[in-house]
């Protein structure tokens, strides 16, 4: 008698124990959870996606800009585009550099200024007309 008592409660565990774990794995228990346990903050994770995004967006933008100027100084005979370093941040544009004239000075300017989506240009460029003269 007692065997079978022992036998009839360790298969009740049995029981509960895979109905509990059933249960967990399905999510069932946890619908039965208080609200407050349940919910995850709101908005933490989308915000940091969309952050994230915009960031990535800001600087695929940036990185066309300053391609496209850079492109835009290969193909033009004045300047030497390899003398100009092109950085953009927020689409303000930074042309940093040596070149031989004021012209060529000139043209880079105003080839950053044209480009479609630049803000501003910040003029670092120093002329030296001997650096092209070796």
């Amino acid at each position: 008698m007692r065997s079978a008592a022992r036998a009839l409660l360790a298969t009740f565990v049995i029981i509960l124990l895979c109905f509990v774990g059933l249960s967990y794995w399905n999510g069932t228990i946890w619908q039965r959870l208080p609200r407050a346990v349940q919910e995850k903050p709101v908005g933490t994770t989308g915000a940091l996606i969309d952050r994230t995004l915009d960031r990535t967006r800001e600087t695929l933008d940036d990185a066309r800009l300053s391609s496209k100027i850079k492109a835009k100084m290969m193909l033009d005979d004045t300047v030497k585009a390899r003398n100009i370093n092109v950085t953009t941040h927020d689409s303000v544009v930074t042309l940093t550099g040596v070149v031989a004239s004021v012209g060529e000075h000139d043209r880079a300017m105003q080839l950053a200024r044209e480009t479609v989506g630049v803000r501003e240009v910040v003029d670092r460029i120093g002329v030296q007309p001997e650096i092209h003269a070796r």
